[in-house]
C-alpha cells in the first residue's frame, strides 16, 4: 500500500468523520485530488487538528479575531497544509460531533469574595426574608436605581401604528441629557415606590427614602429593605438618616448577586413595555412618563414568585465550601 499524501483534500461534497468511524476505515477513505477512486472522508487527523484549532483562541494561533467562525476555521486549515481544500459546512459538521461552538461566547465573573459559609449565610438570609411570612408590621422592599434613563427627542413625532403599517419611529433624536429612576419593589404586593432625580448621590437616595417613608403607613413598624453594596447606600448620611428613622433596616446580598434584588427584574418590565422606544420631549416629560407607568403597573401589582429553590443553584456550588 502506498505511503498516505502529506495533504489531504475533499471531493464534491466531503463528509467528515463520525464518532463511529474508525482510525482505519477513515484512512481508507481518505481522499486526494490524485486519487479519483478514493472515497469522500477526512481521515482522523484532520478533526484532531481541527478540535485542537478550535479550542484554542484566534490570536493565539497568529491571526487576528476576536473569536472563530466556520469559516475562518477552513481557511486556517488551509494555510496550515493540513488540507487542500475545505468547506464550512465540513468544519461545522465535525465541531458538532465534538460539541464545539467556538462562534459563541458566554460572560462570567471571577468572584471576589469566597463562596464559603459566610457567602452561603447571606444568600440564605436574603431567600428568607423573600420567602418567610411576614408579620402584619413589617415589609420587604427591593431598592435599586435605573441611571442614564435619556428622553430622546425624535426630530419627527413617532406615528402609530395603521392598518398594514407598523409604529413608524425617527431614527435621528436629541440629546437632552438623563435621568436616573430610584425605585423599591414590595415583594409581597409588587407594589413600586419611585423617585427620579438627576443625580445620583446620597442626597437624592435620602429624598426617595423620605418620600417612601412618607407612603408605607405607620402600621408597617419594620421596613426590610434589599439593596447593593453601593457606598452611597451606605454613606455617612444615609446612616445618620437611618439613625432617625429606625423602621428601616437595610439588608445588603453578596457582592456580584444582583440578580436577587427583585426590583432588576421589575427594571426589565420597564424597559421592555416604557422605554424601549424612547421618544419624550424633555427630562420633564421623561419623569412624568416614568412615575405614570409606575401608577399604572401599581393599579395591577403582583409579586414575583420566588422560592428557596430560586438559589438551589447557587447554594449547591457552595457545598464544598460548606463541608470543609
Amino acid at each position: 500500500m502506498p505511503p498516505p499524501p502529506d495533504k489531504w483534500a475533499c471531493v464534491r461534497d466531503i463528509c467528515a468523520n463520525g464518532p463511529t468511524v474508525s482510525c482505519a476505515t477513515a484512512r481508507r477513505g481518505c481522499t486526494t485530488r490524485n486519487d479519483p477512486a478514493a472515497s469522500r472522508s477526512f481521515p482522523p487527523e484532520v478533526a484532531l487538528h481541527l478540535v485542537k484549532l478550535a479550542c484554542e483562541r484566534p490570536q493565539d494561533q497568529g491571526v487576528s479575531l476576536s473569536l472563530w467562525d466556520c469559516a475562518e476555521l477552513a481557511r486556517k486549515l488551509v494555510a496550515d497544509g493540513v488540507v487542500t481544500g475545505i468547506s464550512p459546512q465540513t468544519v461545522q459538521r465535525i465541531l458538532a460531533a465534538h460539541q464545539l461552538k467556538p462562534w459563541r461566547q458566554h460572560y462570567w465573573l471571577s468572584p471576589q469574595v469566597p463562596r464559603d459559609a459566610a457567602f452561603a449565610a447571606q444568600v440564605s438570609h436574603i431567600v428568607e426574608l423573600y420567602t418567610r411570612p411576614l408579620a402584619p408590621w413589617e415589609m420587604v422592599v427591593c431598592v435599586d436605581e435605573k441611571t442614564s434613563i435619556q428622553p430622546r427627542k425624535r426630530l419627527s413625532p413617532t406615528r402609530p401604528a395603521q392598518p398594514g403599517r407598523p409604529v413608524l419611529v425617527e431614527h435621528e433624536y436629541e440629546r437632552l441629557g438623563a435621568l436616573n429612576l430610584f425605585a423599591g419593589f414590595d415583594t409581597r404586593t409588587g407594589k413600586v415606590y419611585a423617585h427620579t432625580a438627576e443625580r445620583k448621590r446620597q442626597v437624592e437616595f435620602i429624598a426617595f427614602l423620605e418620600k417612601m417613608d412618607r407612603e408605607v403607613p405607620a402600621t408597617i413598624t419594620t421596613i426590610h429593605v434589599v439593596l447593593d453594596n453601593l457606598r452611597m447606600h451606605k454613606g455617612k448620611k444615609v446612616q445618620a438618616w437611618l439613625k432617625e428613622h429606625p423602621r428601616f433596616v437595610f439588608h445588603h446580598p453578596p457582592v456580584h448577586c444582583s440578580w436577587m434584588n427583585q426590583v432588576e427584574q421589575w427594571f426589565g418590565i420597564l424597559q421592555r413595555k416604557r422605554l424601549a422606544l424612547a421618544d419624550f420631549a424633555d427630562k420633564a416629560a421623561l419623569a412624568k412618563q416614568l412615575l405614570a407607568f409606575v401608577a399604572y403597573w401599581n393599579e395591577h401589582a403582583h409579586p414575583f414568585n420566588w422560592t428557596t429553590k430560586s438559589a438551589a443553584k447557587v447554594m449547591a456550588k457552595c457545598q464544598f465550601s460548606l463541608a470543609a
